[in-house]
């Protein structure tokens, strides 16, 4: 399927990486865009991705983790070779990837960062993540995601 305009969608065309982009009324009063999704979509959580933006050892790094969980600040740490994780600023999150929090993609960041997805993901034909806007979520396989966004593998989820 086409692009929608975003980083993302054009990097998954470019790269001619098979997957399907898929719409929902995104409803500005949600908090919890993922879940949203998951709902929206009719979609099972634990296929559903975040992509949350940690900051390790005061550097950006990108993790991306099931709605359904939470980002493990340790288990990035360690993934990334790191000693200490906190979550980075909103507004430093926006800056460095391009993206408006809650439509934060994995792809198509504005600065290169470090990327890494939790291991469940590779339990799954396919996976959403988000398009690059609230309201928009990509499905595509996950050996995809990894490969495009040269991202580690690790368990970095906390179950929520």
């Amino acid at each position: 399927m086409a692009g929608k305009g975003t980083p993302a969608t054009a990097l998954l065309v470019k790269q001619r990486v098979r997957h399907e982009v898929h719409e929902y009324a995104h409803d500005p009063r949600s908090a919890s865009y993922g879940t949203e999704a998951s709902e929206l979509l009719g979609l099972p959580a634990e296929r559903v991705f975040k992509t949350l933006v940690a900051e390790v050892d005061g550097a950006l790094t990108v993790g991306v983790v099931p709605v359904a969980g939470q980002l493990d600040l340790k288990a990035i740490a360690a993934a990334t070779g790191g000693k200490k994780a906190k979550m980075a600023e909103v507004a430093a999150a926006e800056r460095a990837t391009g993206y408006v929090a809650g439509g934060i993609s994995p792809l198509g960041h504005r600065k290169r960062l470090p990327v890494v997805v939790d291991s469940s993901a590779t339990g799954f034909e396919t996976i959403f993540c988000s398009g690059g806007r609230r309201g928009l979520e990509i499905e595509l396989a996950p050996a995809e995601l990894v490969r495009l966004a040269g991202a580690t593998v690790a368990p970095i989820a906390a179950r929520g």
